[in-house]
């Protein structure tokens, strides 16, 4: 056992010298351990076939069928075997509580060009479907920024794009889904056939009711670049009103809309809002491969438009998908802050990301409840019509900029249509089904942090939480959440979702919502403790 002393004394030299540890151990280490599951992933395209799709889902329902045999005090509630540390999840899932069931599923099985639709196997990440699509002239409708997201963990969880102000959330552009329930049967669930209300559900439930074993996805036509512009903007009311325009929120919006759009706002009367639209080379127009280990990264290139004045350029479709990949938004300069200097990127820049896997696979309990502490990983899709709202709470309760910040349409299906309550008619863009969101990314150590002043991350996050409940936001649920399950039931609604879990047998059979996302450490007695230390 090592005495409380030395144990105070190691993580406060980690503290102190992050930047070393992590440059000369966690990089290499990460850069290694990346390699590895490279080789994996290699080795398993090598024996890819999926003519064996359907074999490997029966093994999947037999598994589940046993279970079902076991004595019920035998049975364990059921979740995939995947381990915690694949999971870009914030949160560690109690796995070894529950009866895991391997899903070996990561093949792309069909794509259909007529109907403008890809079916893909739950494991297939944003790196493979990229490295699929791109080539062929096709994207996802919704694609994620950081390679070793699953579109599987995108369906039963959530995502958006800077496309999300045409496409809506990542749910929105899934056909189908092909699931295995708690009595071990499959079916495949649409909006229109007599799984609808499953097909409703499904998003947001976290693996909560069956085990996904393939979706379908939208598509759309690309051209080989994103004609991007760089608008930098100064006074808060002129940025958040040119948001609002280009994204289509206002009855006043001009009738074209780019197709993509980011705001990066880097202090409260600052920001740089881009534009972009699928483009041919053009010779004219600079062009920017952003993702190369050696160039600025991209947030910092886009603060640079602000001494620099406007600006278009041209980026490979690729790269922009995956240009915040690098520096994880920009969550990497806080464990090192000379990350972005040219020499360093040069020589080492090809070590980044640190492997989101890695961080997990060597996170103990001890240190998750002292980092749980120290940074703030957080998406809220909020009214961007609240959004000057949204920038003030924020900046007070984090004291963190840059934010991000993602146009993106929430469609209002109707009662019982999911979790997602309905936007409030107020925030309804005119003659449309939708109000116009946004995804408000905050990202890194909060301000009292770095200055060493008390931070209770707790009643930070709980009073982000209820100034989303009170707007009708909601909060993305791979990341810690704060809320008692009342207050949870209050941001979203689970009234279709209780009926689903009982009709389709997830009911003893599946963990519920609320305990699949919520922290598995005592964020409450974590938040007094730092009370009675601040």
């Amino acid at each position: 056992m090592v005495p409380g002393w030395i144990k105070k004394r190691l993580i406060q030299w980690l503290e102190d010298h992050r930047e070393f540890v992590v440059c000369a151990f966690c990089l290499p280490a990460s850069f290694l351990f990346t390699v590895l599951l490279q080789l994996r992933a290699f080795i398993r395209r090598l024996n890819s076939d999926p003519q064996r799709h359907d074999g490997a889902v029966r093994e999947i329902q037999s598994k589940v069928q046993q279970w079902n045999k076991l004595p019920p005090k035998d049975r364990r509630l059921l979740c995939t075997s995947r381990p915690n540390w694949l999971s870009l999840s914030t949160t560690f899932f109690e796995k070894h509580l529950h009866h895991r069931v391997a899903i070996p599923l990561y093949d792309i099985l069909e794509l259909d060009e007529q109907a403008m639709t890809v079916r893909v196997e739950p494991m297939v990440t944003i790196g493979d479907i990229t490295d699929y699509l791109i080539p062929k002239g096709y994207s996802l409708a919704v694609t994620i920024e950081l390679v070793d997201a699953t579109l599987g963990g995108l369906a039963f969880g959530t995502g958006m794009s800077t496309h999300s102000h045409k496409a809506g959330l990542y749910h929105e552009t899934i056909t189908s889904y092909e699931v295995v329930l708690g009595d071990g049967s499959l079916v495949t669930a649409t909006a229109h056939n007599e799984y609808s209300d499953l097909y409703k559900a499904l998003p947001w439930c976290h693996g909560s009711l069956g085990f996904l074993v393939a979706l379908t996805l939208k598509i759309v036509k690309i051209k080989p670049y994103i004609r991007i512009k760089y608008i930098p903007v100064e006074g808060q009311k002129n940025y958040c009103d040119m948001l609002r325009d280009v994204s289509g929120a206002n009855k006043t919006s001009p009738s074209y809309h780019p197709d993509y759009i980011e705001g990066t706002v880097f202090s409260k009367e600052k920001a740089v809002i881009m534009t972009g639209d699928y483009s041919d080379y053009d010779r004219k127009i600079t062009v920017n491969h952003c993702s190369r280990w050696y160039k600025p990264w991209f947030y910092k290139h886009v603060e640079s438009f602000l001494d620099k004045g406007e600006k278009i350029e041209l980026i490979p479709l690729r790269d922009y998908l995956l240009r915040h990949n690098r520096p994880i938004f920009w969550v990497v300069e806080d464990m090192i802050s000379f990350g972005n200097d040219p020499i360093f990127r040069t020589l080492f820049g090809w070590f980044l990301p640190p492997k989101p896997a890695f961080l997990k696979f060597t996170t103990t309990p001890g240190v998750r409840a002292y980092t749980f502490t120290k940074q703030v990983f957080q998406d809220i899709v909020l009214p961007i019509q609240e959004l000057e709202k949204q920038i003030a709470v924020a900046s007070e309760l984090f004291q963190k900029y840059p934010l991000l910040v993602y146009p993106c349409k929430i469609i209002d299906h109707g009662p019982m249509s999911g979790q997602l309550r309905r936007p409030q008619s107020k925030y309804i863009v005119p003659q449309t089904n939708y109000a116009m969101y946004n995804d408000l990314g905050v990202y890194g150590v909060p301000g009292k942090v770095k200055e060493k002043k008390p931070y209770n991350p707790v009643a930070a996050m709980r009073k982000m939480e209820e100034f989303t409940r009170n707007v009708g936001g909601y909060s993305f649920l791979y990341a810690d959440i704060f809320m008692t399950k009342k207050e949870f039931e209050e941001m979203f609604d689970l009234t279709l979702y209780e009926v689903v879990r009982k009709k389709y047998k997830a009911e003893g059979a599946f963990p519920h919502l609320y305990d699949k996302v919520k922290p598995e450490i005592d964020v409450f007695a974590i938040g007094e403790e730092n009370a009675i230390k601040g």
